[in-house]
């Protein structure tokens, strides 16, 4: 069986980090191919879809809020206001800070959290099912958006960039 803090905090760690991977690849491409920041970070896959900055701040969000309600802990406040790669990067880098500083016994008493979100009061959550049916797959679908932009949009990206190093 696993714990709550082995189902988040490396699971976010790793996923964090390639996303800061992808922004790295992202990065190199701009400068090659001259495209700037602000081209950058208004990509989207749609109109109606978010841009490639929302995915990112919303994977890290995702992330720091997910551990921080499992494990009783306040996450920190960012204030969405990134308008280059580079500040993307630093808040990947401030999440994975967070995340990888709270201990795993902070989770003890997470199985038996219910979780309430401030704009669906009227659908608290099992920290199970908040684990597993709203946190992950949130946290995935933006880091798979991030990647299908930046892919669509010519930064020369595969799957292992996504999947990270294996063993």
């Amino acid at each position: 069986m696993f714990s709550y803090y082995q189902l988040t905090v490396p699971v976010y760690t790793r996923a964090l980090t390639q996303l800061a991977h992808l922004l790295d690849k992202a990065a190199d491409f701009a400068l090659s191919k001259k495209v700037s920041d602000e081209t950058m970070l208004g990509l989207r896959l749609a109109p109606d879809m978010l841009p490639l900055v929302k995915q990112i701040q919303i994977a890290c969000d995702t992330a720091k809020f997910g551990v921080a309600r499992l494990s009783g802990n306040t996450a920190p406040k960012h204030d969405d206001s990134e308008k280059t790669l580079a500040e993307l990067k630093n808040r990947i880098a401030a999440t994975l800070e967070f995340i990888n500083s709270i201990p795993p016994d902070d989770f003890a008493q997470a199985d038996s959290k219910i979780i309430t979100l401030s704009y669906m009061p009227d659908k608290p959550m099992k920290a199970d099912f908040y684990l597993q049916s709203f946190v992950a797959p949130n946290l995935y679908f933006h880091l798979t958006t991030a990647y299908a932009l930046l892919r669509s949009n010519g930064v020369e990206l595969g799957k292992n960039d996504y999947l990270g190093p294996i063993g």
